[in-house]
């Protein structure tokens, strides 16, 4: 990875840090080289968390950069906020689990970006998130999932008041799952990595997480009798692996299981 986007795996967890401080606004660049390290994480057999984080202490994203958007042609801005908006989608169906760990502030996109992940933990701080877009005349990053999030009445409150919230709103609201409040920037990271480690082998079945991810995610979009068929399909798919097979020999035993994502 190059400057803008670090990339670091640890015992099945890959960091990925928007690195452009203070504001980590993306630009055509870093968005694509989070595409980049979105597909390097799938592919990756010993990756089986996506820990995605900002840099610095001040915002996890500001969104998209406001300049690159006022000075650019409206065929580029077509084009980029598609790129973004299927980078973010290739997030959401990655079949491993993604936690936003929100160092900062979070705004526009990059509230859109937090709400593509599907577990979110934040720092205890001022900071505020919120989808800022109708006071520049736009329409918001995030108004598909910020609705599925929190509902249609929320949501229209939401963009079309434009203002910010607290994180303590955030958490009443169902939009982070997680306000841990914590000495530091290092010892809030440092927590973040023992919970997404929580979720990788020998502790945890992966297979079976990313399999109930894609469940999930199906049952917002499929009407019920497809959605049913693709567990079924998910459960036989898991029935085959040596993590079920290991599950299940392990309660039969009484002992603690021991995964190995295969």
């Amino acid at each position: 990875m190059s400057n803008l986007i670090g990339y670091k795996t640890d015992h099945g967890v890959a960091r990925i840090t928007l690195d452009d401080p203070p504001s980590n606004a993306y630009t055509h660049e870093m968005m694509r080289e989070l595409d980049d390290a979105i597909v390097e994480a799938r592919f990756d057999p010993d990756v089986h968390v996506l820990l995605l984080t900002g840099s610095g202490d001040r915002h996890f994203c500001s969104g998209a950069d406001l300049d690159l958007l006022r000075e650019s042609d409206p065929t580029f801005k077509y084009y980029f906020s598609m790129h973004v908006s299927e980078t973010l989608k290739r997030l959401e169906e990655t079949p491993k689990l993604c936690i936003a760990a929100l160092n900062g502030h979070a705004s526009g996109g990059g509230f859109d970006l937090a709400m593509a992940c599907d577990i979110r933990v934040a720092r205890q701080g001022p900071f505020r998130l919120g989808s800022p877009e109708v006071k520049l005349g736009l329409l918001p990053a995030g108004s598909q999932r910020l609705t599925r999030l929190v509902g249609a009445a929320r949501a229209l409150q939401i963009m079309i008041e434009g203002e910010d919230f607290s994180l303590e709103q955030a958490l009443g609201w169902g939009l982070i799952h997680y306000l841990w409040e914590t000495d530091s920037l290092e010892s809030f990271q440092a927590k973040v990595s023992a919970y997404a480690h929580k979720f990788t082998p020998p502790d945890k079945a992966a297979l079976a997480v990313g399999r109930i991810k894609r469940a999930v995610h199906a049952a917002l979009e499929l009407p019920l009798e497809q959605g049913l068929a693709l567990e079924r399909a998910l459960a036989a798919e898991l029935f085959t692996t040596d993590d079920a097979r290991e599950g299940l020999t392990a309660h039969a035993e009484r002992r603690q299981p021991v995964f190995r994502g295969k």
